[in-house]
């Protein structure tokens, strides 16, 4: 299956809902305080800056700049305490300036942004030279390049220049995020056993799509069948290098979804890859597709409210912190 952005704002933009869904509810007593949150996917655009070039085939609600004052405004009360800055996919001319870019936030006090995952094409004979300039720059933890869009066909990431790059980013102590469309996670597995030594962040739960796992149906037609997303995302979880991001799901939940409609996901990928090996993404503004900011987050803790407030935390905050190697 081929998706490119154009199909995923197609499929996500109706699911949009005018104003804001009521905050999610739960049976359980929110603690006395908040817990930490660390956001591992934060995305910013600068119009007058950057120009992404699939931002022309977005819904109005993102073809707009998001800077660091709205992110703030759509994190208020969260408890947000560090975020780490998710590459935009610029064009290959923009990917030096915004990695610079971003370098010069996370040393800003002035900003949440701590580190940054930028934009690279592993599978060009110019990314060693690339990442090579970021080996020492302790703000740049890793290399994401989009694969579910058109430009990237399926096996792309197991060329034999792409599996070097890879193993190179490990010995770099750099990490790849795999963002792949779910029906490919196979190739991930196979990449990832191919490079012991990096670590590889897989975004969104594997693009896992919520309407896959609807009693009912819906009449979209979601992006995987439930049972072979399991299969390979247990596959991916049995490889000591992978890491679970739990985000992104909003983008695609049904209309009128609730917490119940996300947490098969959720719950899945958290047993499987045990309360060590995952992390929380907000991936705003694009969850903004599905939902605001303090929305997900709410659903978020009212799926894994019965959890062990150690395993919470750990999702939230400390395996980021731990993972990330952030201060």
């Amino acid at each position: 299956m081929r998706t490119n952005r154009r199909q995923f704002f197609n499929a996500t933009g109706s699911f949009l809902v005018a104003g804001s869904l009521p905050l999610a509810s739960s049976q359980s007593k929110e603690p006395p305080a908040l817990l930490p949150i660390v956001d591992t996917h934060q995305h910013l655009w600068d119009l007058d800056r950057f120009q992404p070039p699939w931002l022309k085939d977005a819904p109005p609600i993102l073809a707009k700049s998001y800077v660091t004052k709205d992110y703030l405004a759509a994190t208020a009360g969260v408890n947000l305490t560090q975020a780490v800055y998710m590459e935009i996919d610029v064009a290959p001319r923009q990917q030096l300036q915004e990695a610079e870019h971003v370098i010069a936030l996370s040393r800003s006090e002035k900003h949440p942004t701590s580190a940054a995952v930028i934009s690279g094409r592993p599978n060009s004979p110019q990314f060693e030279s690339y990442i090579q300039r970021f080996k020492d720059v302790s703000e740049i933890k890793g290399i994401r390049q989009v694969l579910h869009v058109d430009s990237a066909a399926r096996g792309l990431c197991l060329e034999p220049t792409f599996v070097r790059s890879m193993q190179l980013l490990g010995k770099l102590g750099k990490s790849f995020d795999l963002c792949m469309r779910p029906t490919e996670l196979s190739d991930g597995k196979k990449l990832a056993a191919q490079c012991p030594d990096t670590r590889f962040i897989i975004d969104h739960c594997g693009n896992a799509d919520p309407k896959a796992f609807l009693r009912d149906g819906t009449d979209e037609k979601p992006w995987h069948q439930p049972d072979q997303w399991k299969r390979d995302m247990d596959a991916l979880a049995g490889l000591p290098n992978t890491i679970c991001k739990i985000s992104g799901i909003v983008a695609r939940a049904p209309k009128g979804w609730s917490a119940e409609h996300l947490a098969p996901i959720i719950d899945f990928c958290l047993l499987q890859f045990g309360p060590e090996r995952v992390v929380f993404g907000g991936d705003w503004p694009v969850c903004l597709l599905g939902s605001p900011y303090a929305n997900w987050v709410s659903a978020l803790k009212e799926v894994i409210s019965q959890r062990a407030q150690k395993e919470q935390r750990q999702l939230l905050h400390d395996n980021a912190v731990r993972l990330y190697g952030l201060g």
